[in-house]
């Protein structure tokens, strides 16, 4: 019977054609097929027998469907996530709102309160309970199944008594109720353009509900930011992921919803967030 280790490398062969990281999905997957961790599978690859599901999990990523689809785990920030296809996959360039969120709040009282629209598995909100002990929050999401995800992950990370899930749309005019004022907001919302070319594992498989807002990509961000204002504390802040060519078109939105605007870059240096505030300008970080 062949070897973990040659498996592996023909896996990684395999997977040449359809992923930047052939090798790390190869060796995620293997993980995932003998239900052990990636660093647990590597120092004992030796030792361990060849899962026989372990070829036609290849074959599914070969398919360009996600890594994080197949094994239904996602890390983010420092949690862990169980993810389904009904959410997006959480991103490494969305942890940069999380980022900015903790230096706004490094030299003042931390956020009481979270707001996350668009929760889709609960990423941003749970990753904001985890960063302000302190803290409650409340995720919005117009699909039930994304509710169902978030909340999973709040029970199974110890989050679900700071936690309150909300099954509402912001395209009704009643999504707003009772929802008071917060002291952070955090939101990733829909901002692709309709007719953007988008890579297979994303186009074939992500919720396009999630993904697309509008010939221009900013149908949700024309809804949101004039709302903004009256959910935000007197102090508070919003944070809005971006795509990053949409920095100036977003800003022009939150100024004339009277928001100050702050841009925020990812790590590899790309547009990626816009940190709102009640007042006018707009600032480069």
């Amino acid at each position: 019977m062949i070897g973990l280790a040659p498996a592996l490398r023909q896996a990684a062969a395999r997977l040449n054609a359809v992923s930047d990281t052939p090798r790390l999905d190869a060796e995620l997957l293997m993980a995932h097929a003998l239900g052990m961790e990636r660093s647990a599978m590597l120092l004992r690859q030796a030792d361990l027998v060849l899962p026989e599901s372990f070829p036609a999990i290849i074959e599914r990523r070969a398919r360009h469907e996600p890594v994080a689809y197949i094994t239904g785990r996602q890390a983010f920030w420092d949690i862990d996530l169980e993810i389904s296809p009904d959410v997006l996959i959480p991103r490494a360039d969305s942890e940069t709102l999380i980022d900015s969120a903790v230096e706004a709040f490094m030299q003042v009282a931390a956020p009481s309160r979270v707001l996350d629209l668009g929760t889709g598995s609960g990423a941003l909100l749970l990753a904001a309970l985890s960063a302000f002990p302190g803290a409650i929050g409340v995720g919005i999401d117009a699909s039930a199944a994304a509710v169902a995800v978030a909340a999973g992950n709040a029970e199974r990370l110890g989050f679900s008594e700071r936690t309150q899930w909300l099954h509402r749309s912001w395209y009704d005019g009643r999504w707003r109720d009772a929802l008071d004022r917060f002291d952070l907001i955090l939101c990733n919302p829909p901002y692709v353009e309709d007719d953007a070319t988008l890579a297979p594992m994303v186009l074939a498989y992500e919720p396009h509900s999630a993904l697309f807002a509008g010939p221009d990509g900013l149908d949700d961000y024309r809804i949101l930011l004039p709302q903004i204002p009256a959910l935000l504390a007197p102090q508070g802040i919003a944070i809005f992921e971006i795509g990053h060519t949409q920095a100036a078109a977003v800003s022009d939105l939150a100024s004339h919803s009277g928001l100050s605007t702050e841009l925020r870059h990812d790590l590899a240096g790309k547009p990626r967030a816009l940190r709102f505030s009640l007042g006018i300008g707009l600032s480069n970080g």
